[in-house]
């Protein structure tokens, strides 16, 4: 898909590694990839979803066949902007010789970013999607429709899964780009051991591993192939069920604890969190602030600018020397009244928040709270929530704490912020 980010793989680093790689290793690998293509590429077409007035490209995307019968696979995102607006939108494939064959989606897996898709067979060829997972180090073939430039093949290295991920990614080394989205990378044989999904930069991409696929597979085939009646509304289905499952248990049992200005507060509260800290002391600035931060990687993509799955929670301790104690309360009010927003989405998506503020005792000490909702318009149940804290009381000497999530149900916003909140002491 055109949202895939570019991957910036130098031209004079490639040339160097070639260099030093002996001769017979350069050829014997380069004739294994031109076999891989020449046997696998006519399997995996372009998609391409259409704003239906123009007819104009809204976005393009890769997918592989999946059976004889027409069926195949690629990425959610790649077709996220029909599943909304079935109205704005309709898709087609372009097949290995250059025909245009309309295709619709049977059912879609958000929570991996796929989607099974339908199209009239013309002795199409699929891919076997692989068992197991292959061994560490192995060389893999990445395949797609990279910007215009027609199907490629891009070599890379299995790194296998990701080590603290919620929902399970590979890691791949190798250069995917814009438009690879939805296609297979497969080993020599031809089995499918993922399928492209984003990458970082710098050869560092992912995958969705194929234990994922075959259970979209499995769905498809065990309800006949028969479209499902109403996407958006098992998107909303599979979103809810999703970050209930992961907000059960958070903020329960043991969770380790960072203290700031002698008050404790939760940090890497699951092995798939990553936490960061660092200091905001600008010179000649009369105020201080070190900041605290725990975010997960896993994040579910509904559009452009909205993304569920948003999980974060941090701390910022203020402190001044020279400020009085009415500029710095001004300061320390004024980061805590900051908007919302950055979250994404628009009036299209969501509501507006709704917020409800009060002074609360917890841990020893005083806080001002605040806890705000917005609701998804066309996803049922579903809400981003903000919980923020305030410490209050302390002269020039101030902490701050908040809890994001995005794509929750109300019920398990208000549990998991009531759990976080009371983590927190003051040790004086």
């Amino acid at each position: 898909m055109t949202r895939l980010l570019a991957v910036g793989c130098g031209l004079l680093s490639a040339l160097c590694l070639l260099a030093v790689r002996p001769a017979a290793a350069q050829d014997s690998l380069s004739g294994e990839t031109a076999v891989v293509f020449q046997r696998y590429a006519a399997r995996v077409p372009k998609i391409q979803v259409l704003e239906s007035t123009s007819g104009a490209k809204a976005v393009t995307g890769s997918a592989f066949y999946v059976d004889t019968k027409g069926h195949l696979v690629t990425n959610y995102h790649v077709v996220s902007k029909l599943v909304a607006h079935p109205e704005r939108y309709r898709a087609e494939l372009l097949d290995s010789a250059g025909t245009a064959r309309p295709v619709r989606v049977l059912r879609v897996d958000v929570i991996h970013d796929l989607a099974l898709l339908a199209t009239d067979p013309r002795r199409d060829v699929p891919l076997e999607v692989a068992v197991g997972l292959p061994a560490q180090g192995r060389r893999l073939y990445s395949l797609g429709h990279p910007f215009e430039l027609g199907i490629t093949i891009v070599e890379g290295t299995y790194n296998g899964l990701m080590a603290h991920a919620l929902t399970p990614r590979i890691h791949l080394t190798g250069a995917l780009n814009p438009g690879m989205s939805g296609g297979p990378t497969i080993d020599g044989a031809g089995r499918v051991v993922g399928v492209n999904v984003s990458t970082a930069g710098n050869e560092v991409s992912f995958l969705v591993p194929a234990t994922a696929v075959r259970a979209l597979i499995a769905a498809g085939a065990a309800e006949q192939w028969t479209p499902t009646p109403d996407l958006l509304a098992d998107v909303a289905r599979q979103l809810r069920t999703y970050s209930d499952g992961y907000l059960r248990e958070m903020f329960t049992g043991e969770v380790p604890v960072t203290t700031m200005a002698g008050v404790a507060l939760p940090t890497r509260a699951a092995p798939f969190f990553n936490c960061w800290a660092d200091a905001d002391q600008e010179e000649g600035r009369p105020w201080r602030a070190v900041e605290h931060l725990c975010t997960s990687d896993d994040v579910v993509f509904l559009s452009e600018d909205l993304w569920a799955g948003v999980l974060e929670f941090g701390h910022t301790m203020y402190t001044s020397d020279e400020l009085s104690s009415t500029r710095f309360y001004s300061l320390y009010q004024s980061s805590f009244d900051d908007d919302y927003q950055w979250l994404g989405g628009s009036g299209e998506d969501l509501t507006r928040f709704e917020c409800r503020t009060r002074n609360v005792e917890q841990g020893g000490a005083t806080w001002r709270t605040v806890f705000c909702l917005r609701a998804y318009k066309r996803l049922e149940g579903l809400y981003d929530a903000v919980f923020k804290a305030a410490q209050l009381g302390r002269g020039n000497v101030g902490v701050m704490t908040r809890l994001t999530l995005s794509g929750v149900t109300a019920e398990s916003a208000e549990r998991t912020a009531r759990r976080y909140f009371e983590r927190i002491r003051w040790e004086r």
